[in-house]
């Protein structure tokens, strides 16, 4: 049975993880990663460190990420001991606990790494796409539990073409997403001036942070494309408000958000505040954007036509 306290668990891992994905985002846009010097766990050798912004910023990210820690443990303890005994039902919460618990580790130990070794901007981008997936799991936990809330819900058929489609949207996705993150690690955002043109140009000089953000708005429109041909596909053969119709609907209108939150972001560069903000608004919402396909894609493939019963 799923508890109302097992709900309350899930949805603050849940939310915990959103915090960790803004605090990482903000010690980027704020080039404080080093805030703490080369010294982990401590800061700059001290358990509580003397006070600067920077310092502040990035030890707050670690509290954060380490409170975060102890919830998904507790989420992860909490799932195995309620529903061991019951794996044909309730294996999807186990697998979705244990990969958030997986992938938060993968995240520590990542930024970890970072503080001690120099690592690459290429390098530091992955850090934002194992933070997005660590978030997408406790997503997937909470949601589940309360979908089985009043009970094991109401399923549907999802047709076979369906899957390959959400497949191929989540990965290009995650792509699109990682070359966002690599504009922001090699502080290239002022590649494209104006929107939507580019420095005035349809198609720009391609070198340096031009070819870098000018490659990310492209990706960004062919994948704002895809979602339009996945909603009307989604629509055409499940109908209006059924099967997996309504959250291809919010998947479009968060894509559609994220890419004029993009062209925000161009109007902003000029003001550091503005800026700030735009970018952590960006990341907010590709971070709902990401966890409502990762839920699509299991249910395309969970639900697909002519699939084994368990």
């Amino acid at each position: 049975m799923v508890t109302g306290r097992f709900r309350t668990l899930a949805l603050a891992s849940c939310i915990g993880m959103l915090f960790v994905l803004l605090a990482g985002a903000l010690v980027t846009n704020t080039d404080s990663g080093r805030g703490c010097g080369d010294d982990w766990p401590l800061c700059n050798g001290k358990f509580i460190p003397s006070y600067t912004m920077e310092t502040a910023i990035e030890f707050s990210h670690r509290l954060i990420t380490g409170f975060e820690g102890m919830l998904v443990v507790a989420a992860f303890a909490a799932t195995y001991l309620l529903f061991r005994k019951n794996k044909p039902d309730f294996k999807e919460p186990l697998v979705y606990a244990g990969g958030a618990l997986l992938f938060t580790i993968v995240q520590a130990l990542m930024g970890a790494a970072a503080v001690v070794w120099y690592q690459s901007s290429a390098v530091m981008a992955i850090h934002f796409g194992i933070s997005l997936i660590a978030f997408a799991f406790t997503l997937l936990l909470v949601v589940w539990s309360y979908r089985v809330k009043d009970g094991k819900p109401k399923e549907f058929v999802v047709p076979r073409a369906i899957f390959p489609r959400m497949l191929a949207v989540s990965i290009f996705c995650y792509i699109v997403v990682y070359l966002g993150a690599y504009i922001r690690h090699t502080d290239s955002a002022g590649g494209c001036l104006g929107w939507p043109l580019c420095n005035g140009e349809v198609v720009p000089e391609l070198q340096g942070a031009t070819a870098a953000v000018f490659v990310h708005r492209v990706g960004a429109l062919i994948f704002g494309l895809a979602l339009i041909g996945l909603y009307l596909h989604v629509r055409r053969i499940s109908g209006k408000g059924e099967g997996l119709t309504k959250s291809a609907g919010w998947a479009l209108i968060l894509v559609i958000a994220q890419i004029l939150s993009g062209a925000l972001l161009t109007a902003t560069i000029g003001n550091e505040d503005w800026f700030l903000f735009t970018n952590l608004l960006h990341n907010l919402i590709i971070t709902g954007l990401f966890g409502i396909l990762c839920d699509m894609l299991i249910r395309s493939w969970r639900l697909r036509e002519g699939r084994e019963k368990v």
